[in-house]
């Protein structure tokens, strides 16, 4: 941590992911709430998209589930435990993880700072993207984008050089200002992003690669951008200096253009195209079964909190199929 100003990807970069940075140093789960850790009927889905993965693939002698963005492991797990006995014999599960590997972790699962080459199978990224370090730019008095710098110390800020070159590119194409903008409007440049996913989904030769998150279009961007921090359960001011999580919504029709492509779905429609059901179960079966009710009842809750509109069930999920998955639609209803 230093008194010097950077632009917040620099800052943020250093601040996540440096020799003591937040994410190497702390369990996500431990500072904020994910699909991932809201119930393992979440994983229970994903190991659902993976068996139909595997099906349209025709059932290879090996097939991957790489996480990108792992954290701890935990999705891994999940799905290592969802996944029928015969398919888990051809899987290769893979975390991919800038941390260091957790402690007591399955031995099955590899753990690597990069995503494998020539995936068959599911790459799988929740929550991932909105961890990618970018630039934060701001209109100035004359409507201008520049360039937002920080100080690590204390995340006080003050406007840089004018934004030019391939961010300038980005903003006019994917966050564009009305015709007469006015000062203080803000943006996070999501090049970083689309480079990233772009990378992501070219490691998959024949299968799927989804990115989830939580995102905007370029029609309804935020005037004021994403930016934010989380720390112990709560939401904190953004400072670059290591003690919080920093994070920022994501352009992911953006990361689809520059991918060549992709089907958004929100995380209602896919979880509900994966079998997961969020309705009580029936005062019947309270009266025959009472603990299976009560059962039913728990998985009921845990849906609804994973489809809630005005929370997890806000996600976006962006599937990208490859190779042979090319035209197949994985999402269609059991």
């Amino acid at each position: 941590m230093t008194d010097d100003w950077n632009g917040w990807r620099a800052a943020t970069e250093r601040a996540l992911y440096g020799p003591d940075g937040f994410f190497v140093r702390e369990a996500p789960a431990s500072h904020f709430r994910t699909s991932v850790h809201a119930s393992p009927r979440y994983a229970a889905a994903v190991a659902e998209l993976l068996r139909r993965v595997d099906t349209a693939l025709g059932g290879p002698p090996e097939l991957a589930f790489v996480d990108v963005g792992a954290g701890r492991g935990e999705l891994l797990t999940g799905v290592l435990a969802a996944t029928p006995a015969g398919l888990v014999e051809r899987l290769r599960p893979v975390a991919v993880e800038r941390a260091a590997r957790p402690p007591g972790l399955d031995h099955r699962i590899e753990w690597t700072a990069e995503p494998p080459r020539r995936v068959t199978g599911l790459l799988f990224a929740n929550e991932w993207l909105d961890n990618v370090p970018c630039e934060v730019a701001e209109t100035d008095g004359d409507g201008a984008w520049r360039h937002v710098l920080v100080r690590a110390s204390d995340g006080a800020e003050r406007l840089g050089e004018p934004v030019t070159g391939e961010d300038l590119a980005w903003l006019r194409r994917w966050w564009p200002l009305e015709d007469q903008p006015e000062p203080g409007l803000r943006a996070e440049i999501g090049l970083p992003r689309d480079t990233a996913w772009h990378d992501a989904v070219r490691t998959v030769t024949d299968g799927l690669a989804v990115a989830v998150d939580y995102a905007h279009t370029r029609a309804d961007r935020p005037l004021f951008g994403t930016l934010t921090a989380y720390r112990d359960g709560r939401t904190v001011r953004p400072v670059p200096d290591g003690s919080c999580d920093l994070t920022a919504h994501v352009a992911l029709d953006a990361c689809a253009a520059h991918a060549g492509g992709g089907t958004p779905r929100s995380q209602r429609d896919a979880l509900r195209a994966l079998g997961v059901d969020g309705r009580r179960p029936t005062q019947e079966l309270a009266l025959r079964d009472p603990a299976g009710y009560l059962r039913a009842l728990s998985h009921a809750g845990e849906a609804a909190e994973l489809l809630d509109p005005a929370g997890l069930g806000a996600h976006t999920w962006l599937l990208c199929p490859r190779g042979r998955l090319h035209d197949h639609d994985l999402l269609t209803p059991p």
